[in-house]
């Protein structure tokens, strides 16, 4: 048996060892050194740069302490910075996947803060708040039943002739959207084509198969099956939060320590829910105020079921932007369908976005004023986001959200920045900028 070795000996030469092994005893085995010419492609030789130099750039630079690096990862500041970032990660990921059970609690909540004022004011003349509580919440399903019965018509008989009024609007607007229908034929003209072509050229046809989900029936009565669901139980909950009354409240004031605390907590509460209701209540006004001046408005243009346009439009006012650019396409179509002028058609939406111009640059900045009104911008991030997590429900809720979280900074010291910043921009700021620029 032979064993060749190769190892390093000197950095011109490389010996190979022979070293032969017989049958006999370690000290009989024969050795023998043949050398082997060492050449510059071979993987031993090394690579070393003489010009290297192990000095710092600057003799005066300072060395590295590993020390401070591993005490400043393991500061409490470092560990505060990832367990915020870990809670909001944590936080989103239980609002996106609790969404069905939380949504019902928030619109509780938020109706609890509107009507609350209202069952205080029933207890000041002897009525019980369970009592009050029965008394809001009948007057409330009263309103969503005579809402629903008088508007049902109206909605059954608009969603049975939709195919009939998307054909006519796409007939009325033909002569604008002649050139892309054109160009859209053009392409799928080429589109079938090569796909006729492919099949040819491929033998047999391969079979395709088609999923069929749920018809539309099934899914409107599904949805409506949820939604009265849905319905049910905010009611149920906001019963029982309106009956409590100041139930949690009196738990907070008998858990805090001194008198102080508690008197502070009182104030802070009473001035969060009085900001809350205040606005929620001025909110709805107004948006129900621009659905009665649409509703006339869509009178005058012989518009059909002028009630179901102005009820859309204090509904759809709730989500800021999208509401609104959704009742103007909803508009334009119902009206090209309904007149044979195009321009009068155009002239309903118009009307709609001209109100709507009226109603968000004046009239809600002045009855809001500048304590309760929102920036545009947080506004339209706060919006994006409630609609990702959420989806509809959250388009209708994201602004009041929004504005609750806002006042309930604004009544706390330590978040008042937060309260600040989510503001909009009052005259003293405008004016230093003005002073600057």
């Amino acid at each position: 048996m032979e064993l060749r070795v190769r190892s390093r000996r000197a950095p011109d030469t490389i010996f190979a060892q022979h070293i032969t092994l017989r049958d006999v005893t370690p000290p009989e085995a024969a050795f023998r050194m043949t050398p082997i010419p060492a050449t510059e492609d071979s993987p031993l030789t090394p690579d070393v740069d003489a010009t290297a130099s192990a000095t710092p750039v600057s003799p005066a630079a300072a060395q590295p302490d590993l020390s401070r690096t591993a005490s400043a990862i393991a500061s409490v500041r470092a560990r505060s910075a990832n367990l915020t970032v870990l809670t909001v990660l944590a936080v989103m990921y239980t609002l996106y996947f609790a969404r069905d059970f939380l949504i019902p609690i928030v619109f509780a909540l938020l109706l609890s803060f509107l009507f609350s004022p209202v069952v205080r004011a029933l207890t000041r003349i002897r009525i019980p708040a369970p009592v009050g509580a029965g008394l809001v919440i009948l007057v409330i399903l009263g309103v969503i039943g005579s809402g629903a019965f008088g508007l049902s018509g109206s909605i059954r008989d608009w969603a049975a002739s939709a195919p009939q009024t998307l054909a006519a609007a796409e007939a009325k607007l033909g002569k604008l959207v002649r050139p892309l229908q054109r160009a859209s034929n053009t392409a799928e003209q080429v589109a079938h084509a090569a796909a006729t072509a492919a099949g040819s050229s491929g033998g047999n046809k391969p079979a395709q198969v088609v999923v069929q989900g749920p018809s539309l029936a099934a899914r409107a009565f599904g949805t409506t099956q949820r939604s009265v669901a849905s319905v049910l139980e905010v009611l149920i909950l906001l019963y029982f939060l309106l009956a409590a009354g100041d139930l949690f409240l009196q738990k907070l004031i008998k858990v805090l320590p001194n008198l102080g605390e508690k008197r502070k907590a009182v104030q802070i509460a009473r001035q969060t829910e009085s900001a809350i209701s205040t606005y929620l209540l001025t909110a709805a006004a107004v948006n129900i105020g621009e659905g009665v001046v649409v509703a006339g408005v869509m009178y005058l243009w012989k518009m059909p079921d002028p009630p179901l346009w102005g009820a859309l439009v204090a509904l759809f006012e709730f989500i800021p932007y999208l509401g609104a650019l959704a009742l103007v396409v909803i508009l334009a179509v119902a009206a090209l369908a309904t007149f044979d002028n195009v321009g009068h058609a155009l002239l309903v939406p118009a009307s709609f976005l001209l109100i709507n111009l009226i109603q968000g640059n004046f009239v809600s900045p002045l009855l809001l004023g500048h304590r309760l009104s929102l920036n545009p911008v947080a506004l339209f991030v706060g919006l994006a986001f409630w609609v990702w997590i959420w989806g509809i429900p959250g388009a209708f809720i994201a602004v009041p959200l929004l504005a609750t979280f806002k006042i309930f900074c604004d009544h706390i010291e330590s978040l008042a920045s937060v309260g600040e910043f989510l503001g909009q921009r009052d005259d003293d700021e405008h004016r230093a900028v003005v002073r600057m620029a």
